[in-house]
């Protein structure tokens, strides 16, 4: 019994030191996990946007509309519009200006799909109080004034012209950062896009 026990424990080494001197791994290995990102740099990478209008910019959960409250659209900002001015946010396209001219799409030089949504349902006013300055397909440059609107008459109608800036491929962001509160001017940095 003794003998056997022997036999065994020293087979057990044998195989250790056989394996041991003859292994040799070939999984690829796997690289060092680089430091990770700061925010800032980060938020490099991604872009940021500048406030379309000046105003003042309220949290999106604030809008009275749950489509734009909800993030059902994406994430975002509001701004309540002090001027009826809306100036491009980042260089892109319009790849939709309604012609009611409440609303602009902007395809983002930097990735980001945005919709600008001026005023809460403000469609039925059927273009009354807007004056588009750009149009559909123009290329335009961050500043260039997009729109017109006469502030006092849309809300004389009975609606508010609290705009959301919604970033409707929000899912293509890791996050989306509202960088503004208070007041607002179109130098102010307004979302960063963090990819």
């Amino acid at each position: 019994m003794i003998t056997a026990i022997v036999v065994s424990i020293l087979a057990l080494i044998a195989s250790f030191i056989v394996v041991f001197l003859t292994y040799k791994d070939d999984a690829p290995k796997k690289k060092e996990a680089a430091p990770a990102a700061s925010a800032d740099t980060a938020a490099v990478s991604g872009g940021s946007l500048s406030a379309p209008i000046v105003g003042e910019a309220i949290d999106l959960s604030q809008v009275k509309d749950e489509v734009f409250s909800s993030g059902a659209l994406g994430k975002g900002i509001a701004i309540d519009p002090e001027v009826g001015e809306v100036y491009a946010p980042c260089d892109g396209e319009i790849t939709t200006f309604f012609p009611t001219g409440h609303a602009i799409g902007i395809q983002a030089d930097n990735g980001a799909e945005l919709l600008i949504h001026v005023g809460m349902d403000t469609v039925q006013l059927d273009g009354k109080g807007y004056t588009p300055i750009a149009k559909q397909g123009d290329r335009v440059k961050k500043g260039q004034l997009l729109l017109k609107f006469d502030i006092d008459y849309i809300k004389s109608q009975g609606y508010t012209v609290v705009t959301p800036i919604i970033v409707t491929n929000s899912d293509d962001f890791a996050d989306i950062v509202p960088e503004a509160s208070g007041k607002v001017t179109t130098d102010s940095k307004l979302l960063t896009l963090i990819k």
